[in-house]
């Protein structure tokens, strides 16, 4: 499987995983959807929101590449969040039609990626106002990695209030290889 292929495989997970957590937090009263449970970024609907920080502003340096990938072309209209805490969404409805606007995107980016695109580095400064210019493909990598640990952190929150998120192994939308 090329690299280009894992990035798109990767993509569709992460949709199916958001989907499935938005789904099983959707379980939770509102008191404890915000409730601080100790994690880094206090409640499940702060994690969530956290995620969806990381993505848009990783989103956003993606898309100052200079491939142009004309997918993200609406990471220019959404606003840089100012902080990785920030609380885009309090109402998980709300949440849901971002995320899943947002998932859409990244799918869409990861098929127009070019295979060449991913060997150039990606100029960026971060929030501690450092310059990088690092390789694309393992800035992408990362990317989707920030995810799954945080979503990681919001399952145990889940488990912890009785809700049973389920499955959350790759494998599951893995297609299956010819036998010979």
């Amino acid at each position: 499987m090329s690299e280009k292929s894992q990035l798109i495989l990767h993509a569709e997970y992460n949709k199916l995983m958001n989907q499935r957590l938005v789904v099983a937090s959707s379980n939770l009263s509102n008191t404890s959807l915000i409730e601080d449970k100790g994690a880094f970024f206090k409640s499940v609907i702060g994690t969530l929101n956290h995620i969806m920080v990381g993505d848009i502003l990783w989103l956003k340096r993606f898309s100052s590449h200079p491939s142009c990938y004309g997918s993200l072309k609406p990471m220019g209209n959404i606003d840089k969040p100012e902080k990785l805490n920030n609380i885009l969404y309090v109402d998980l409805t709300q949440f849901s039609k971002a995320r899943r606007k947002l998932d859409e995107m990244i799918i869409e980016w990861c098929k127009e990626i070019k295979i060449v695109d991913l060997d150039n580095p990606l100029r960026y400064i971060n929030y501690k106002e450092e310059q990088h210019n690092k390789r694309l493909g393992d800035l992408i990598l990362h990317f989707f990695l920030h995810q799954v640990h945080h979503r990681g952190q919001i399952t145990t929150l889940l488990s912890q209030e009785g809700i049973d998120f389920g499955a959350t192994d790759l494998p599951e939308i893995v297609p299956d290889e010819t036998l010979a």
